[in-house]
């Protein structure tokens, strides 16, 4: 038998070492020219490593998670008769998104309904946050491709969830055999384990009842939310003693009874300023999990709290309406969110969410990031607190803040200060107003 030709790794631009995500191929394989073996990441790109001759592998070199540099040998391949290494060694380029990721609008519920393109039926795709797009290599995209898979109904099992080929393999080989597919609700992931099955009829009578259809859509989605969004909450206090006072002058001198100023209104006005002045906060993260999109606009939702569960409207450009109006516009949303009569204009395009909690009570909680939003202010009920003015104690109304960040985007530090910026806002009317 004759030696096996040595495939190395060939140029890899600026990147002193790259680490193995994917090995595509195993011993015996017969490949050809260009034939991608590895696939490599770094901190900027993926790349497939082709190839340079044809043949049969007799060994791969190196396994996931090894870090390679150039000129390393990652496979011995017994080449094909005549075959020496005709394609010269080219530089490896990183692999540009690949045009059949679907991306949908992050404003519109996930669709149910997979791409076919081929006639066996394939499972419905795999539900994902906003910014979380199927991550696979081209490699695993064009095999995906050949047998007619949706990339978006595969679960990876690769490092950060990357879809490998045998991923897919699995997936269309489950499909073909009628094994249903997991989805994001119906099985364990991230070794999460899978909820237990109970009949709690052993123990009395109980009473079955359907989750009402708002609760069917947002349930999922604050599910997604919860376990891909690392949440962090940062609580504060805000003196609204003097806010209050003056939001009471303003109503008893508002004829109009549909004008009347609510705290909310003032929590707009501040979330707004805090906004304006901490960008990020008005961001999402792009799809590539790589970049932020920055809003020029800033709307803020409302969670509204219904009889058939949680919805949150849009007030759009706060930044440019007064409390009257944002008063006005809040009760309206809310008569017609909770009679059912809201468009779908009056749900989308929100920055960032408030969730008032303060007509029921509580001391603080920790509101779940309405995706792909990055932050939520959580507000609680005001309360009369002794507070040490230098001098002496004196009763003040404090209003809890309760403000829930992604902490992929937004560190403790800048939550602070966003966070102590709108207690001021609130502190001072002067400010709040300009």
């Amino acid at each position: 038998m004759t030696d096996p030709k040595e495939i190395s790794l060939p140029d890899i631009g600026d990147f002193e070492s790259v680490d193995v995500i994917e090995i595509l191929v195993v011993p015996g394989d017969e490949i050809k020219a260009d034939d991608p073996l590895i696939t490599l990441e770094s901190d900027k790109a993926t790349m497939d490593v082709p190839a340079q001759f044809g043949g049969i592998v007799r060994e791969v070199t190196v396994k996931v998670g090894d870090k390679v540099t150039q000129g390393a040998v990652i496979a011995l391949v017994d080449a094909e008769s005549g075959s020496a290494a005709a394609t010269p060694e080219q530089p490896i380029s990183a692999q540009t998104p690949d045009p059949d990721r679907i991306a949908t609008d992050s404003t519109d519920p996930p669709t149910a309904q997979a791409v076919h393109r081929s006639p066996p039926s394939l499972p419905p795709p795999v539900e994902r946050s906003g910014d979380a797009l199927p991550h696979a290599s081209p490699a695993a995209r064009r095999f995906a491709r050949e047998l007619g898979a949706d990339l978006r109904t595969v679960r990876g099992s690769g490092p950060k969830g990357r879809i490998l080929k045998q991923d897919i393999q699995n997936h269309v080989k489950n499909a073909l055999s009628g094994t249903p597919a997991q989805t994001a609700n119906s099985a364990p992931t991230s070794g999460i384990p899978a909820a237990l099955q109970i009949d709690y009829s052993r123990w009395g009578e109980i009473d079955v009842q359907p989750l009402s259809r708002i609760q069917k859509r947002s349930g999922p989605h604050l599910h997604r939310a919860w376990l891909n969004i690392p949440h962090v909450t940062h609580f504060d206090d805000a003196d609204i003693t003097e806010l209050e006072a003056f939001r009471q002058s303003l109503n008893a001198d508002t004829r109009e009874p549909t004008a009347s100023i609510t705290p909310l209104a003032f929590t707009l006005r501040a979330l707004a300023g805090a906004v304006r002045q901490f960008p990020k906060f008005n961001s999402s993260l792009a799809e590539d999990g790589e970049h932020l999109v920055f809003r020029k606009y800033c709307n803020i939702g409302i969670a509204v709290d219904t009889a058939d569960g949680l919805i949150v409207p849009v007030i759009r450009d706060v930044p440019v309406k007064g409390l009257i109006q944002l008063a006005t516009e809040m009760k309206e949303l809310s008569r017609k969110a909770r009679s059912g009569a809201l468009a779908p204009e009056d749900l989308q395009a929100g920055c960032i969410t408030v969730s008032n909690l303060g007509s029921i009570g509580g001391v603080a909680f920790t509101p779940i990031i309405n995706s792909p939003e990055v932050a939520i202010l959580g507000v609680a009920r005001a309360r009369m607190t002794p507070v040490w003015d230098g001098q002496d104690f004196r009763p003040r109304l404090m209003l809890p803040l309760s403000l829930s960040y992604d902490h992929r985007v937004i560190d403790g530090a800048e939550a602070a200060r966003f966070t102590v910026l709108i207690r001021e806002l609130l502190e001072d009317t002067r400010r709040l107003l300009l």
